[in-house]
């Protein structure tokens, strides 16, 4: 299917934020679900194996009679992104889809997550935001099964996702052990370049390519290698879903700064100025926990940079895949950069 091109309309200019930056920062989200538990069902046949404790990716059960098959349980949705509304729904899928191959899983089944304002915005593009969004769970061997919409002042899409893993194979971001390197299936830099769009509306079809590539591959690459450690690098920025992967491993990372990939353009958009509030408030969120060196200012601020339906970080080493550093015993901080 070939993108639409909508230039009487840009989406971007609808939204506060865009994409994955849109997210509540990190630092005050913890704030909000730090007091939170969860009770333990009475009666209850369903385990819980993954859930808010150690802040992965999805949430994982058990199901009933069925040790050997784990339900894997998502949502994410967010403002465009992109303007060209078929794209932003084929990036918003991927992006959805992605926390269930980050922990291992199999997408099965999407629901779509759509908020819309009907009186600003016609519904054929809604139609080629679902459109798009239907792709790709398409091209993933998903099924989308409708969805729920609200009337909404910003634009919103996403997916609840639901997926099946072998509980025995998941890929957490708590299995994390000293000497255990680290690989990155995909660049960064999404952040910069997406919101370089937002302001100028240039094109970065690169950045399309890779927001919209499944992370299947990549999460199929790490179960045959044997990895059990695992999470993608989304709205929080390579440094932040590190620094939760070292925290919930009780280990620190030490990252070669020089091995790290970054997409054509990424370095130019900082240094134009196209730095999004989210990948400040990334890099304010992870400053205490990080050895910086010498680090300069721009790396620091890509390191951090608010990434949509980015790659996974997986603690070993996979085909194709960039190893950017290593998890070592817990020193004073939880990433260090050399």
């Amino acid at each position: 299917m070939t993108p639409t091109r909508q230039a009487t309309v840009r989406l971007t200019q609808f939204a506060h934020g865009g994409g994955c930056a849109c997210k509540i920062p990190p630092g005050e989200l913890e704030d909000v679900v730090g007091g939170l538990t969860v009770p333990r069902l009475v009666g209850g046949d369903t385990p819980l194996l993954v859930g808010l404790s150690t802040g992965d990716d999805a949430a994982v059960v058990t199901l009933p009679g069925r040790p050997d098959t784990a339900m894997v349980c998502t949502a994410d949705f967010f403002t465009p992104v992109v303007d060209d509304p078929y794209d932003w729904g084929r990036i918003a899928a991927a992006n959805a889809l992605s926390d269930v191959y980050a922990m291992g899983g199999r997408p099965v089944l999407a629901v779509n997550l759509l908020a819309w304002p009907r009186d600003r915005l016609p519904f054929d593009l809604a139609r080629e935001v679902l459109r798009g969004g239907l792709d790709i769970a398409t091209e993933a061997g998903c099924h989308v099964g409708g969805g729920h919409s609200v009337d909404d002042p910003e634009p919103k899409y996403g997916m609840a996702v639901t997926g099946v893993a072998d509980p025995g194979r998941l890929l957490r971001n708590d299995t994390g052990r000293p000497g255990t390197p680290l690989s990155l299936t995909k660049p960064l830099g999404l952040g910069v370049l997406n919101n370089r769009h937002k302001v100028t509306g240039e094109r970065f079809e690169q950045a399309v390519a890779t927001m919209t590539a499944l992370n299947r591959e990549a999460s199929e690459a790490a179960l045959a290698a044997g990895a059990t450690c695992a999470t993608d690098v989304t709205g929080f920025g390579f440094l932040g879903h590190l620094h939760k992967l070292a925290k919930a491993s009780g280990v620190s990372a030490v990252i070669d700064t020089a091995a790290v990939p970054y997409l054509d353009g990424a370095r130019e958009a900082v240094r134009d100025g196209f730095v999004s509030g989210g990948t400040r408030r990334n890099l304010e969120w992870v400053a205490p926990h990080t050895e910086f060196g010498t680090t300069d200012a721009d790396t620091r601020l890509l390191l951090a940079d608010a990434q949509t339906s980015g790659g996974l970080l997986v603690a070993g080493e996979i085909p194709g895949a960039p190893v950017v550093g290593e998890l070592v015993p817990r020193g004073s901080h939880t990433v260090v950069l050399r």
